[in-house]
Formats: structure tokens, sequence, C-alpha cells
């Protein structure tokens, strides 16, 4: 995997990303707030516990497992809000009203 050099601004938004990738996945899962709140805390740790990993050898290996990983637990129907696209109101163009509900028109 030839990702982002350690530390550099690329590779803290691809950590980031796949941090936030991990907690919507994770929210696909658990319907419960306190539920997934619960798997928000583990997540957070283990990321934690790699937050000072500086051999960039390592780093890419354990970047690799944690996608490796994320693909594996994906959620097979993950929810999509409803105006974005794949949701059920994507590109749904339903026209304006032009005329008011007491209007007579012939």
């Amino acid at each position: 995997m030839s990702g982002p050099q350690a530390y550099s601004a690329a590779h803290r938004l691809y950590v980031k990303s796949l941090y936030r990738r991990y907690l919507n996945n994770a929210l696909n899962w658990y319907i419960r707030r306190d539920l997934w709140r619960q798997k928000a805390i583990e997540i957070r740790a283990e990321f934690e516990r790699n937050r000072n990993v500086s051999d960039p050898r390592a780093l890419a290996i354990i970047l690799e497992q944690a996608e490796a990983r994320l693909a594996q637990e994906a959620h097979p129907d993950p929810y999509r809000p409803p105006v974005f696209p794949g949701g059920t109101k994507w590109e749904r163009n339903i026209p304006p009203k032009m005329f008011g509900e007491d209007a007579h028109h012939h």
C-alpha cells in the first residue's frame, strides 16, 4: 500500500476518513444510540492504541488491515438518507403546485 506519508496532512485526512467510515458503519449495525456509543468508544480506543506508531511499514500494515476489516464488516444494507444518492427520494422531481387549492382553472 503506497499511501500518504505518516503524520503528513494527507495522512491525517486519510485516518480521519477511516475513523468516520468506521463510525458510520457501526451506526448501520446499531440502531440504539446507547449501544452505538459503546461501539464508538471501542473504535476510538483502537485508533488511540495505534496513534503513536511511527514506523511507516508498520503503519501501512495497520491501515491495510483496518481497511480490510472495514470491508469485511460492512453492512449489506447501509442506511442512506432519503435525498442522498441511492436514497428513496434521490432525483425525484415532484412538480410544484401551480394553483392553490381553491383556484378554479378552466
